[in-house]
């Protein structure tokens, strides 16, 4: 089940919370795990008991280790743990990657395994590994209550696409949330938004993306506006995903980290990466990066952290060596930026480095969409006029004519303008009163609207469904 569906939004959603508000305190977790089961089961009935076991294994090796009291054996427990969470990413997700790259070195023939990759297992095993570890680290206590557990592993809202919710951060609120009227109100336009910012931007750039794709009449700047079609994209479907997710959770009484930080408005890939993704970002800091040594050992050894701490982002993104790739591409980046790049660009006006920046991030995403490392090659290739392709043609004026609008909606939209517009509306003397008007109304327009695309079928699964 995906958050923009008739069935999610119409039916799912408004049971869900009459049951939960309804339930007296004492029973809202458990009301909040069943439909966060039934959320799951709905498009994985199978896997569903997989991740239930990754929870059994979670809970049980947290309850060790808290109750060890020799360092060995908390150690022991913290490896088991860590092993079985790992072995089981691996398996599903990475598993036809290793046999295809083993046939390709060895020359044998061995058949891929073709497991379908359980929707959000790369999410909910990071939260169980961040839960166990702080438990170990003594950063948090070891839930006892399973329930409990198994509604922070599973809570639907975050269950799919993230953000990567650590049990820390909620875990006072599983034991007791203050549900309030204007938080519902909060979270209800925050969901609306992130629903809008999905349906009405995100799906049309997907159909720009495909068409392109399917067309025989390509030129250097059509490559351009798909390359810069493709990074709007993600970014209006992933932040989407997220402001649903923090919106629900806030209609439910959480506190869901944020995710985005108007990523596209960095002027360093440094600084990028501390906007995109953050809850991901953050975790490969301190549960990877730091246990590495950081950056407070000697070069050699940082820039090592750096290409181990990358390389593992770009294959938690997926099971693919273009995704491997990308990851070390912006390793390199940060690696250069930190050594010397970064002072040059602090000579040289905010502009400069804001286009390298996003010169570096579209061509990046040019690698992270292609199909395999040849194929990433040739994109790029492309877009620099390799290949013999016509710098322009009558199809791609005919696809920026049709699409400029939707571009240039969807650049300011990637922007804190309209942030800035509506806080300066709030501090006009009459700014709030405009406001208890205008925000019911903006949020029926973006449900109404954002169904009339449900009805027609126009929509396509978020992209972070693949990791």
């Amino acid at each position: 089940m995906v958050f923009s569906s008739i069935a999610f939004l119409y039916f799912f959603l408004p049971a869900t919370l009459i049951l939960y508000f309804a339930a007296p305190k004492k029973l809202k977790n458990a009301v909040l795990l069943l439909a966060s089961l039934v959320f799951y089961f709905y498009g994985e009935q199978l896997y569903v008991f997989l991740m239930i076991g990754n929870i059994v294994a979670a809970y049980v090796f947290a309850l060790l280790i808290e109750k060890t009291r020799g360092r060995g054996l908390k150690k022991l427990f913290l490896a088991l743990s860590v092993a079985v969470s790992v072995s089981t990413l691996g398996f599903f997700k990475y598993s036809d990657l290793f046999i295809d790259s083993l046939n390709a070195l060895t020359g044998l023939k061995l058949g891929a395994l073709g497991l379908a990759l359980p929707i959000g297992i790369s999410f909910y095993t990071f939260q169980t590994m961040s839960y166990v570890i702080d438990v170990y680290r003594g950063n948090a206590k070891a839930q006892k209550n399973f329930v409990a557990l198994a509604t922070y592993v599973s809570l639907f809202p975050q269950l799919i696409a993230g953000p990567i919710v650590r049990y820390s951060e909620i875990e006072s609120e599983l034991a007791c949330r203050r549900l309030t009227l204007e938080g519902f109100s909060s979270g209800v336009f925050r969901f609306a938004v992130g629903l809008s910012k999905k349906v009405l931007v995100a799906d049309n750039l997907y159909r720009l993306t495909e068409s392109f794709r399917a067309s025989d009449e390509k030129s250097v700047v059509f490559y351009w506006i798909y390359a810069a079609a493709f990074s709007l994209y993600i970014y209006f479907d992933f932040s989407g995903y997220s402001d649903m997710a923090i919106g629900l959770g806030k209609t439910l009484g959480f506190t869901f980290p944020e995710n985005f930080d108007y990523p596209y408005m960095s002027g360093s890939v440094s600084e990028f990466w501390r906007r995109w993704h953050m809850t991901l970002g953050t975790w490969f800091r301190d549960y990877l990066y730091i246990p590495l040594g950081g950056n407070k050992v000697k070069l050699p050894r940082w820039i090592f952290n750096i290409f181990v701490v990358w390389m593992l982002t770009g294959l938690w993104h997926g099971a693919s060596w273009n995704f491997v790739l990308w990851g070390l591409y912006f390793g390199v980046l940060l690696i250069v930026e930190k050594l010397f790049l970064s002072k040059l660009m602090g000579k040289l006006p905010r502009a400069l480095s804001h286009i390298y920046l996003l010169l570096a991030v579209v061509l990046g995403f040019v690698l992270f969409n292609a199909e395999s490392l040849s194929g990433a090659a040739a994109d790029i290739g492309a877009m620099f006029g390799a290949g013999g392709l016509p710098f322009w043609t009558e199809n791609t004026g005919y696809y920026l004519s049709g699409y400029a609008p939707l571009l240039l909606i969807s650049a300011v939209g990637a922007t804190p303008l309209l942030k800035t517009v509506v806080t300066k509306i709030l501090k006009a003397p009459v700014g709030e009163k405009a406001m208890n008007v205008l925000r019911p109304a903006a949020l029926a327009a973006m449900i109404l609207l954002c169904t009339a695309f449900f009805a027609d079928n126009s929509f396509s699964p978020f992209l972070y469904f693949r990791f």
